[in-house]
């Protein structure tokens, strides 16, 4: 199994999303009135040690993660993690609606030689029965998602090098979708039955993930991401790396920035977004995408949400998963308020704490 991917009855965790270049964790508690945020933590991750979201030097993921731990409650020992990229593969096929739990397991393991394009030995495989297939009741519907065992055990190694044990490995186009049950009051009234594309844009990789009435009905990851716009900081304005992560965020850029820099950058982001929209209309037969909601540390790039408004005509919300939730006393409220959508893909595998379900 995908250790325990879509786990049932998780216990209470912290959500750990290890991006390209930090790692962001997030402890929710729920009550009558809500989520409440515990704690939450963002680190940057030493250069090389990550590579397309493949993670590289484990024991340097898990100083990171040690570090983050400092300012986690010291009782929490669980954590939800997410592969993603080249190593997942996720399919919706179509079974027996009579078959049990173990049949199911039983008659998928026999037909994934043909399902996945891997050796079955390199593989870690993991199902969920989704819904009855409404072309034919006869057939269920049932998610199969499969991941290179290494992606899998690097990130269980990196969260047992910090002490915590991984209860959840998910992935991150799905825990992506489920931070959107906490942002629909972000948008209008009826977007719960409208198509929602929720999109991570990260440093390197952009995740794609559209929602109709809570669920994921298309998913897709591009090579593309805000490491663009930092190379092209460092390229005209003779700053580091990490000069430029900072500059882009607090806009400390020179005036002539906008012309060379950032509106170059939305003009490529506004194509990728532009082509992945256009992608899910033809794959999927949809007629449109009536909301997007931008999540990732290039969401916080200036005036992209009104550019897609104005060139796509599509409703545009940059995401903050906290809006609707109690912050507690010891949260570090500078780091909220400047990474809130960076926190959306945590935010999905810390709610697996209070949901047994896929999605």
């Amino acid at each position: 199994m995908l250790s325990n991917l879509f786990q049932k009855q998780a216990p209470m965790m912290i959500g750990i999303d290890v991006g390209s270049h930090c790692v962001k964790a997030l402890l929710l508690s729920q009550s009558s009135a809500g989520y409440r945020v515990e704690a939450l933590a963002i680190e940057p991750v030493p250069k090389g040690a990550i590579t397309e979201r493949a993670i590289q030097d484990i024991e340097a993921i898990g100083r990171v993660i040690s570090k983050i731990k400092k300012r986690i409650p010291r009782l929490t020992q669980f954590g939800a993690v997410a592969v993603s990229g080249q190593t997942v593969i996720t399919k919706v096929i179509f079974m027996d609606v009579s078959l049990t739990d173990a049949e199911l397991e039983s008659q998928i393991a026999i037909e994934a030689d043909s399902l996945i394009p891997y050796s079955l030995d390199e593989v870690s495989i993991d199902f969920e029965k989704i819904s009855v297939n409404e072309a034919d009741p006869s057939k269920v519907n049932v998610l199969l998602s499969a991941a290179r065992t290494e992606s899998v055990e690097a990130r269980v190694g990196a969260l047992e090098e910090a002490g915590y044990q991984a209860k959840v490995v998910d992935v991150e186009n799905y825990a992506l979708s489920r931070s959107l049950t906490i942002m629909y009051g972000q948008l209008p009234a009826d977007a719960f039955d409208k198509m929602v594309a929720v999109i991570d844009i990260g440093a390197v990789i952009s995740l794609v993930s559209v929602v109709l009435s809570g669920k994921t009905i298309y998913t897709r990851d591009q090579v593309f991401g805000g490491e663009q716009y930092t190379n092209s900081i460092v390229a005209y304005y003779n700053k580091s790396f990490d000069e430029a992560e900072i500059a882009k965020t607090t806009g400390d850029l020179p005036p002539n920035y906008i012309f060379e820099v950032l509106a170059p950058f939305q003009t490529a982001l506004l194509q990728q977004i532009r082509r992945a929209v256009q992608m899910f209309i033809t794959s999927s037969g949809r007629e449109q995408v009536d909301y997007i909601v931008l999540t990732g540390g290039t969401a916080l790039v200036e005036g992209l949400d009104r550019l897609l408004i104005e060139e796509l005509g599509i409703h545009t919300i940059v995401a903050d998963p906290f809006a609707d939730m109690e912050i507690g006393p010891k949260v570090d409220r500078n780091v909220l308020e400047r990474h809130k959508p960076q926190f959306a893909i945590a935010a999905g595998l810390a709610l697996r704490s209070f949901s047994s379900c896929h999605i």
